[in-house]
């Protein structure tokens, strides 16, 4: 069984965790190569999982269209949201306020080298989710993230590097829902989005459904968490790249 270390940032900007990420990685990538290079070298990190909230922001992965964003950035302005470019897969998609936005950061050489099984593996555990409040979940066949009939409710898109993840899943939750009006969500045109409140026709505490996140996120993918943050014991060796960065982790009780 492998240790993740777990960390809840609240409300963050995007750069901001998406930085994180990018040091969380390469920490990961570099302990790995020392290892191969090093005989009786063992890596410190531990794997990491992050949950964030965002300001309004859409995000174009790397492969995306910008025709898919239908407003002009002066119009985002004016509905307070900003529009990044980034290095994940994947095409546009929007975060904001209800939505819980996971960002695991594994080194896939501890559980499986297969992106294939990864994402699957991450939209089971959307899936197992959703069916705690009595959602029939699944995927659709050709696309990635999860889906409830022929609406997304949770989109997806990863970045890998040398085996280590970065970026992950996005699940509306109490999400306001007319922020996609103003994209292609993910590019495909002949379906919506959903929420659970929408899909449950009730409000939906984020903080009950990040626990059931956890619990399934430990079942698929086999691992025991840590929490993160200022009360970490030593040997979590994540905890400082967010005191570099002044991220604030929340903890849950």
């Amino acid at each position: 069984m492998n240790f993740v270390e777990f960390h809840d940032l609240g409300l963050t900007p995007y750069r901001k965790a998406w930085e994180l990420q990018k040091t969380a990685q390469k920490q990961l990538i570099d302990e790995k190569l020392r290892a191969r290079d090093e005989e009786g070298y063992e890596p410190e990190s531990r794997d990491l999982l992050l949950f964030v909230e965002h300001p309004h922001v859409y995000t174009l992965g790397k492969s995306g269209d910008k025709a898919n964003l239908l407003k002009g950035l002066a119009e985002l302005k004016q509905i307070d949201a900003e529009f990044v470019e980034n290095d994940r897969g994947g095409d546009i998609t929007y975060h904001g306020p209800g939505q819980i936005v996971g960002y695991p950061i594994l080194n896939l050489d501890r559980y499986f080298t297969d992106i294939h099984r990864y994402l699957r593996s991450l939209e089971e555990v959307i899936i197992r989710t959703c069916g705690d409040y009595g959602l029939e979940a699944g995927r659709s066949e050709g696309l990635t993230g999860v889906w409830v009939g022929n609406e997304k409710i949770c989109a997806m898109g990863i970045r890998c590097s040398r085996w280590v993840t970065m970026h992950g899943f996005a699940l509306n939750v109490q999400t306001d829902l007319s922020y996609f009006d103003h994209i292609v969500p993910c590019g495909i045109r002949n379906k919506s989005v959903t929420s659970l409140s929408r899909a449950t026709g009730r409000e939906i505490d984020p903080e009950e459904v990040k626990g059931r996140i956890l619990h399934h996120f430990s079942e698929v993918f086999d691992v025991e968490f840590v929490k993160g943050g200022p009360e970490a014991e030593s040997g979590m060796h994540f905890s400082y790249l967010l005191d570099s960065q002044k991220l604030k982790p929340q903890t849950n009780g």
